[in-house]
């Protein structure tokens, strides 16, 4: 998992600094939205806020604009859907893309459009979920608390698995304890830099430079459809194709 990892990290650092930050503030919007209609727009009592929240924070996005997406929120007649789509990149890499829509038929046409012309193929829901298992991951800054301190407290919250890498200390837990580890991290005022539920490859696939670079940039093309708001997959990201990716 470690080079998703990094590469992730990297792209919400690099995406806070260019051209991909009104997306990214996008997709946060829409996760305030979805969680404000859920259960209200007081974060205390709304975990899913609370957490939309915080990743605002982890891509530097402006109070002002969290408080405006609340507000905005809470009056906005529009239903957005979540929706998941699954399919093949080249060379057989797995592919999960979760949408939040509030037209399915545009987004559908949009993501099978991708697939075609990536030179992919879309399947049916629920066709790849063998290959994955859904964790709850947490990123907390590791400069920000003493690991041997917490980590007691981790495990008691639901941690499976806990690494350290680049800075970052990196919290897994089983779907089911996802709400259980953020209630954990909020009584010990511990602040992560990000979380979510991930889609964890069983086993990851190696390819040659070029052809990942060209997995990647299908990657990149999903990521900026306006209704996309995850993506997953079962590819191997090595240092080499992080350089790689680096340099374009």
């Amino acid at each position: 998992m470690s080079g998703h990892n990094k590469w992730s990290t990297i792209k919400r650092k690099k995406g806070a600094n260019d051209a991909k930050r009104s997306k990214m503030f996008s997709k946060i919007i829409k996760e305030i939205t979805v969680a404000v209609k859920e259960s209200g727009p007081n974060e205390d009592s709304n975990p899913r806020l609370r957490l939309a929240i915080q990743n605002a924070k982890s891509v530097n996005m402006p109070k002002e604009n969290v408080t405006r997406a609340i507000s905005k929120a809470d009056k906005d007649n529009t239903n957005l859907q979540e929706q998941t789509y699954e399919g093949y990149a080249p060379h057989g890499v797995a592919l999960v893309v979760e949408c939040l829509t509030d037209n399915t038929n545009r987004t559908v046409s949009n993501i099978r459009a991708i697939f075609s012309k990536k030179g992919g193929n879309l399947g049916n829901t629920g066709s790849l979920n063998f290959l994955f298992t859904r964790k709850g991951v947490f990123y907390i800054d590791e400069k920000t608390v003493n690991l041997e301190e917490i980590e007691l407290d981790l495990i008691d919250g639901g941690a499976e698995d806990i690494q350290t890498e680049d800075g970052q200390i990196i919290v897994m837990t089983a779907m089911e304890d996802f709400g259980n580890m953020q209630k954990k991290l909020d009584e010990i005022n511990i602040e992560i830099e990000n979380a979510g539920l991930e889609r964890i490859p069983h086993e990851k696939k190696e390819l040659p430079i070029d052809d990942a670079k060209k997995v990647m940039q299908m990657i990149d093309t999903f990521e900026d459809d306006e209704d996309v708001q995850n993506i997953f997959h079962n590819m191997e990201i090595t240092d080499e194709l992080i350089s790689a990716m680096e340099e374009e």
